[in-house]
């Protein structure tokens, strides 16, 4: 007689469970694909995740004892989830993206181990590949996520050595002993070769992303982001889940298409990236480092920008990583409230690599309530830049240098920009003449129509606001 426990852990009920979990994973990653669905998106991916570990406990029934292993990871996880959802600030959310990339890359890894470690019946072919290639991919993922959050932090630098031949020598050892530890790993699965392969690969992780500078960031975590869906699905192989398959492959999937995005709106390929040297590795490596670099420079104080702004009758922002870094997002909303309150139409232009990673821009003035449908993509905004009255550049520095279209010599050519030097006047607003990560001379500082407002992007904004409401007092007070 079946019993409704029997029924629950019965077949069914784990195919009827795997197949919703994989259902809302997918719906969840489509949502994310648009600014105004990703929040329901994303919990709809949790939901999948939650329903896929109730599915493993009913299927697996573990022994009373592991039950407080479980709890314990369920707690400590959730716990840590929380507090860093809460304290991290937006201008750190990369580092933590870098961090949870290497976090899935590691929990694949020690899966794989534990299971070439204890489980003597993982013993067929395709669970010693399986095993091979999560250990390979988890280790690259999670040493190579920690060094890009190291970096991006400002906690390491890149080494000059780094910068030579040398390293594609050391990177090359180490794949070899990789793809050795590999090859002998289906003779003795829990011995040496495993090891091997682990250590070699976290080497080789931290040997890649070393060099990697901080320009190339976006791709980076966009293809670490890739790694770590590799390495679940290689796990999904090795512990036997069709979910972790599925989810593995989807989240590979993306990651790599993000990535070729990113690559394109940079106008790098993915291997010039990986062994091309390190864009934007040092301080200051073109003429654009210090005012010396420029001779037609022209600036102006918050007042004069606030009475360009009170005549426009349409206004683009531009936001960069300055503005992430003065935390001026909710200064700016308050500011473009001001200013459709006296009738002016506001929009972003939103680059795809603006920020330190894909969608930096989006996620932090989506913090500050901004309508998704004023965050206009390059190729949108773009055609519209001619019919604009002003355009406002908060911290960002290449991605609105001409120079990529126009100079065939600039590191920048052929890269996609938004093409600010098509409106009508445009305010620079950045801490000073500092070159951006490609380490060149801005030539949209330098054209008549661009005047550059000094100093902290929220300071600015609070002063744009201030003035703007003692003009728009000074009007009321003319009329009565």
């Amino acid at each position: 007689m079946t019993t409704p426990m029997d029924f629950l852990h019965g077949p069914l009920v784990s195919e009827a469970i795997d197949l919703g979990a994989v259902l809302l994973l997918a719906l969840g990653l489509k949502g994310l694909a648009k600014v105004s669905s990703a929040r329901s998106a994303n919990a709809l991916a949790a939901a999948a995740m939650l329903l896929a570990v109730v599915g493993l406990l009913l299927q697996q029934q573990p022994e009373p004892a592991a039950w407080a292993w479980i709890a314990a990871g369920t707690g400590l996880g959730t716990v840590a989830g929380m507090v860093t959802a809460r304290r991290v600030p937006m201008t750190a959310m990369p580092e933590v993206v870098a961090l949870f990339n290497g976090c899935g890359g590691m929990a694949s890894l020690l899966v794989a181990m534990g299971v070439a470690l204890f489980d003597a019946d993982a013993a067929g072919l395709v669970d010693r590949i399986s095993i091979a290639v999560s250990v390979f991919v988890g280790a690259i993922t999670f040493s190579g996520s920690l060094v890009a959050m190291a970096k991006l932090q400002g906690w390491l630098d890149t080494p000059a050595w780094t910068q030579s031949q040398l390293r594609h020598g050391v990177n090359l050892v180490l794949a070899l002993l990789c793809l050795g530890g590999a090859l002998l790993l289906p003779a003795d699965p829990g011995g040496l070769p495993l090891w091997l392969l682990g250590i070699a690969a976290t080497l080789l992780g931290i040997g890649v992303t070393l060099p990697i500078g901080g320009a190339d960031m976006p791709v980076v975590i966009s293809l670490l982001n890739s790694y770590s869906g590799v390495a679940a699905a290689a796990a999904g192989f090795v512990v036997g889940s069709r979910l972790l398959i599925v989810a593995g492959a989807m989240v590979g999937a993306a990651g790599l298409i993000l990535t070729q995005v990113m690559c394109t709106a940079m106008n790098r390929s993915l291997v010039s990236v990986l062994f091309g040297g390190a864009l934007g590795a040092g301080a200051h490596v073109g003429g654009g480092g210090d005012e010396a670099g420029y001779s037609r420079i022209t600036s102006c104080s918050p007042e004069e920008c606030a009475m360009a702004l009170e005549q426009a009758e349409r206004v683009v922002f531009v936001p960069g990583y300055g503005l992430a870094v003065a935390q001026a997002q909710h200064a700016l909303r308050e500011l473009s409230k001001l200013l459709e309150a006296h009738g002016v139409e506001v929009s972003y232009a939103i680059h795809p690599v603006a920020g330190r990673m894909p969608g930096h821009m989006n996620v932090l003035l989506a913090e500050a309530d901004v309508p998704y449908e004023q965050l206009l993509e390059m190729d949108t905004i773009n055609p519209e830049f001619p019919r604009t009255d002003v355009v406002i550049v908060l911290g960002a520095n290449d991605v609105v240098n001409p120079q990529a279209k126009s100079d065939p010599s600039s590191p920048l050519f052929g890269m996609p920009v938004l093409e600010v030097d098509q409106a009508r006047q445009v305010f620079v607003v950045k801490r000073s003449l500092g070159a951006g990560y490609a380490g060149i001379a801005n030539a949209l500082f330098e054209l008549p129509q661009t005047a550059m407002v000094f100093g902290d992007a929220k300071a600015v904004i609070n002063g744009l606001i201030s003035e703007l409401r003692a003009l728009g007092v000074g009007r009321a007070k003319m009329a009565a």
